[in-house]
């Protein structure tokens, strides 16, 4: 089994920034796609960014040029930059890791973490 733990979520004022981070544990041969999700209330859950075993990228609208993401494979960790944050960045994120159990794992199985909530003040 694999456990995901997150943090870095808090209050913080527009402008601001926080970093998330999220650590895997458990059962791992090889973390795959990293991700972080985010939800705010009464909303749907969209992506806020990707980054994949090679280092791509991906990320939402809302976020592009402020949420870098990285990877430290090494700790199994993701990580979360957020710069510049609005009010409209509230929300809880979680974290999403695909992993590979065993080098003779057939298929990845996706973890989720517990999620983090950032609360963005005015």
């Amino acid at each position: 089994q694999v456990q995901l733990k997150e943090s870095g979520g808090g209050l913080v004022q527009a402008g601001g920034s926080l970093r998330l981070a999220c650590t895997a544990s458990g059962t791992i041969f090889k973390v795959n796609d990293m991700a972080w999700y985010r939800q705010a209330p009464g909303k749907q859950r969209e992506l806020v960014a990707l980054i994949t075993s090679g280092g791509v990228t991906t990320y939402g609208d809302s976020v592009k040029g402020r949420f870098p993401i990285a990877r430290d494979d090494a700790k199994n960790t993701g990580y979360l930059q957020m710069a510049n944050l609005k009010v409209s960045d509230t929300a809880t994120y979680s974290c999403l890791m695909r992993v590979l159990s065993s080098i003779t794992a057939l298929r990845e199985n996706g973890y989720w973490g517990q999620g983090t909530l950032v609360t963005v003040a005015s």
